[in-house]
């Protein structure tokens, strides 16, 4: 581009270019500027860089290396020599609706942060394998009859209070729209639903605090003298029903007072660990704020809960990569898994024009009145309405659970960069933001990268020989290589 600039005439031939090609299309008009661009072949690898990032972020500036004994300057790096002046980075979004490229990224990261925590690794001591080890599955209350998948309540005759039937009878497809909406828009609890999206993340806190107590109680041992046996580590993700509302898939392992490194007491049993869980979902109960709008509520877990152990030795590794895979898909998902929306909605008047089910609208419009009352201004419900009200990370784990994402990001880069920065070198960078997202010709290209390098992981995978760790076909290793396969961070 620079080049571009100085030559007056290839200036003013590159400016009249959008002349000579009117009556082609907008992407077919962009394409062609791209092929006149100085510097195509770089911005192509930039492309490639960022995996085909849907939509990456360009920063501009400049990044010095010094040496930290000497003082000297190693090397320095400048966009000044970058088309557009320039450089592109991955938006890094887990939503694959947002971005297919960079949340596949972040489900390979999210596996091995879950099967770490399982079969040891990324830091993980190997041991952890023998200490007990539970999967449960956690879910919300009834806020009123919905239509299901199948034969939709053919069993429960008679009419509501507002005068619809209490059964359907219909059987209706998994995507025909009507599953997860309500029989009866009336009788439907939405303020009830909105609030126990807002607390999910307060509900989890509050149980796994009760794991402890109930543990202590199984043990015979005092409630703070239990912490000090032991130590409770656990990692879980939400995922959106159908009916809009988040349910919880969680792994809990008990380890020592150390951590990962530790034996947990002889006494600390797998099936003290499923009992204790069982009695802790039953027993937790938060108040949501009263308020006139809708009266008091008491917030709890629904009565279907279904925890089972994990094996040990006798099934790892393969039990670890299937329980990591099942949970790191859904670090990909919010609401619109559910038919709602992936972006916020910013005015009422934006909610009347969402392409959503009466449904979702009639969710996201609750959001937005409830987030208007004073006593619940906390939970920032009109920014939150596009999860429905729910505001914590899909994801979340205890600290000494497994590693982080931060660590394994980290741990990529390096790999990238062929190895770890010198530890006697310090670089210091001057960046600004310089845009984000394609022209429309620039998107094609991006998308056609994207789908080559999915293509042949697609191809390396399947060539993988048949004793290789997780299978030469299995969907859990295509979300575990994606830690090593990615290119930037």
């Amino acid at each position: 581009m620079n080049g571009l600039l100085g030559d007056p005439s290839a200036r003013r031939a590159y400016l009249g270019l959008d002349e000579r090609l009117r009556g082609l299309s907008e992407v077919d008009r962009d394409l062609v500027r791209l092929g006149q661009m100085p510097g195509l072949s770089r911005w192509l690898e930039q492309v490639a860089a960022t995996g085909g990032c849907a939509r990456p972020v360009y920063l501009r500036g400049a990044s010095e290396t010094f040496s930290v004994v000497s003082g000297e300057l190693v090397r320095r790096y400048s966009t000044a020599g970058e088309p557009g002046e320039r450089l592109a980075l991955r938006c890094r979004n887990r939503r694959s609706s947002r971005c297919g490229p960079c949340s596949w990224l972040h489900q390979g990261d999210s596996w091995h942060l879950v099967h770490a925590g399982l079969a040891g690794g990324k830091g993980v001591p190997a041991e952890v394998r023998s200490h007990p080890t539970v999967f449960l599955t956690l879910t919300a209350p009834s806020f009123g009859r919905v239509h299901r998948t199948g034969g939709c309540h053919r069993e429960r005759p008679g009419v509501c209070a507002h005068g619809r039937t209490l059964g359907c009878g219909r059987v209706h497809p998994e995507d025909g729209g009507f599953v997860g909406s309500p029989l009866c828009v009336e009788c439907y609890d939405y303020p009830g639903h909105v609030l126990w999206n807002a607390h999910a993340g307060a509900l989890w806190k509050a149980f796994t605090d009760n794991v402890y107590h109930h543990l202590a109680a199984l043990a015979g041992v005092g409630r703070s003298a239990v912490r000090r046996l032991l130590r409770v580590s656990a990692v879980k993700v939400a995922e959106y029903q159908r009916r809009g509302v988040v349910h919880f898939h969680a792994v809990v392992r008990l380890d020592g007072p150390a951590g990962p490194t530790d034996q947990p007491p002889s006494w600390a049993t797998a099936d003290v660990l499923v009992e204790a869980v069982r009695t802790a979902v039953g027993a937790v109960a938060l108040a949501a704020p009263v308020s006139a709008a809708y009266g008091e509520r008491r917030l709890r877990f629904g009565v279907q809960v279904d925890v089972h152990e994990i094996r040990g030795e006798e099934n790892s590794p393969e039990a670890g990569e299937r329980v990591a895979a099942y949970v790191a898909k859904y670090t990909t998902k919010g609401a619109e898994a559910a038919g709602g929306v992936d972006r916020r909605v910013t005015s009422a008047a934006e909610i009347r024009l969402l392409r959503v089910s009466a449904h979702m609208r009639a969710l996201v419009g609750a959001c937005w009145r409830l987030g208007g009352l004073p006593e619940l201004a906390h939970l920032r419900l009109r920014a939150w309405a596009h999860m429905l009200g729910f505001r914590g990370h899909c994801l979340t784990k205890t600290r000494s659970f497994s590693t982080t994402y931060r660590s394994l990001r980290a741990e990529r880069g390096d790999y990238v960069r062929g190895g770890p920065a010198p530890k006697r070198e310090v670089t210091v960078g001057f960046w600004r933001f310089a845009g984000i997202g394609y022209r429309p010709g620039e998107a094609v290209i991006a998308e056609g990268i994207a789908l080559d390098l999915e293509r042949t992981r697609e191809i390396a995978r399947d060539h993988l020989p048949p004793g290789w760790v997780g299978g030469a076909r299995r969907e859990p290793r295509r979300a575990g290589a994606a830690g090593h396969t990615g290119r930037g961070s």
